[in-house]
């Protein structure tokens, strides 16, 4: 995605190691949680009823992804997946601590739990924690062989505590082809949809799925391909396995968990949110019709977002059909004139469960903290981002080392003429 600063990058990348990618969840009260440290409520102003139904734990854990950790978490105290929550997710290839619960588990049990490069380093009664309760994360994070890493201040000065609030890669998928699921299906080209998800062989990485998408998509063996689909590809597994019984294309989505196939709708908001915003920061117009404030850490609080407000922050659209027409900028409207869909088609009332009303977000992220130390090897950096902001796009600000492209995602769509729109829209 197209770079708010304009100095040349530090270059480097990260190595891949958990200990060069250091995350500490902001709690909602403001606490930034610290690595090997016991917690009471009081130390976090958690609230502890004596007659709350959840535990709420303190996870640390070390190349875990928050979601994989919990489940282990759950099974290990004999507990369904509906019983554990997290206020927010946190990536694998890290060293995390934040918030989490459970529900229908007294204290002690949790602090019981053993699991390998996990550790519950506090647990409490309470009401339950849910997505979104806390107010972001603060990161130290090692850039490996940087080139030019004296570059580094200039480009915090140039950036002076924002940059673009763009949604990253993994928003779209390994295969970038969320989007183009999420097209077909707002379009009710249900078997595209489903086939999409299932045969799509364009940056498939790993040579068996690679195999088994190819093979499925010339023999069209639903009920065969459970035998060669790897297994670690559940949600295609749950869509074969339905379609080896039933042809219903519709209900093969259903088949998985519906927070998988939200993906796919959320995929194509945030592709429309990118492609506005990449316009704006090509353009250097940030004018907006919304802005908000800050909320108590100094972070955006999109909630209070108000129309021809002048706040503190502009503020884009995650555009759903309850969206405000006259709240949408020119940007947004031409980005969906591209991909040939209106607010409306939001309302999915074939796979009503699907259907997206509409949200806000900030289009610049603030930064806290920002500061760098050299190394014989790299670059340590330091850095606070508010909740649903991405540390690789701000890293991407500092290293120019990132090659994702908007035309990647748009490459991928069934859109008429989409190479000539994709220049226009540029």
């Amino acid at each position: 995605m197209l770079t708010l600063s304009k100095y040349t990058g530090t270059g480097g990348y990260l190595k891949g190691d958990p200990e060069d990618f250091i995350v500490r969840e902001i709690t909602k009260n403001g606490t930034e949680l610290q690595m090997n440290t016991r917690y009471s409520p009081a130390d976090l102003s958690e609230e502890n009823p004596t007659d709350g139904k959840f535990t709420t734990f303190v996870l640390q854990k070390k190349n875990w992804d928050t979601n994989s950790a919990i489940l282990e978490i759950a099974k290990k105290l004999r507990r369904g997946r509906k019983s554990v929550s997290y206020s927010g997710s946190k990536d694998k290839t890290s060293i995390s601590v934040q918030l989490a619960s459970i529900f229908g588990v007294k204290p002690e049990d949790v602090m019981r739990i053993h699991i390998k490069d996990i550790s519950i380093n506090g647990a409490w009664q309470s009401n339950g924690l849910k997505l979104g309760d806390n107010l972001g994360n603060a990161f130290t994070v090692k850039i490996s062989e940087t080139k030019n890493p004296e570059n580094a201040e200039k480009i915090f000065e140039e950036l002076n505590g924002r940059f673009p609030n763009y949604f990253d890669k993994q928003r779209f998928g390994y295969r970038l082809n969320n989007p183009k699921i999420g097209m077909l299906i707002i379009r009710n080209d249900m078997k595209g949809a489903v086939m999409s998800l299932l045969t799509d062989p364009e940056n498939e990485s790993n040579e068996a799925a690679r195999e088994a998408r190819e093979r499925l998509s010339m023999e069209m063996d639903f009920k065969s391909a459970l035998s060669y689909f790897p297994r670690y590809l559940r949600s295609e597994r749950s869509i074969l396995s339905y379609l080896s019984r039933f042809e219903n294309y519709t209900n093969a989505i259903r088949a998985m968990p519906r927070g998988v196939s939200l993906f796919f709708i959320h995929s194509v908001e945030s592709l429309i949110f990118n492609m506005a915003l990449e316009r704006m920061v090509r353009e250097n117009n940030f004018e907006s019709t919304m802005y908000c404030d800050a909320d108590i850490y100094g972070f955006y609080n999109v909630d209070s977002s108000k129309k021809d407000s002048k706040g503190i922050a502009p503020v884009g659209n995650l555009v759903g059909y309850e969206t405000n027409k006259e709240e949408i900028t020119d940007y947004e409207n031409e980005a969906m004139e591209f991909l040939g869909i209106t607010p409306e088609d939001f309302r999915i009332r074939h796979l009503p469960e699907l259907s997206m009303r509409g949200s806000k977000r900030s289009l610049m992220a603030p930064v806290k903290g920002l500061s760098s130390i050299r190394l014989e090897d790299g670059l340590t950096v330091n850095f606070s981002l508010q909740s649903g902001s991405y540390a690789t796009i701000l890293l991407n600000e500092i290293t120019k080392s990132s090659t994702f492209k908007l035309d990647d995602i748009l490459s991928m769509l069934d859109t008429e003429n989409s190479s000539q729109n994709a220049e226009r829209i540029k």
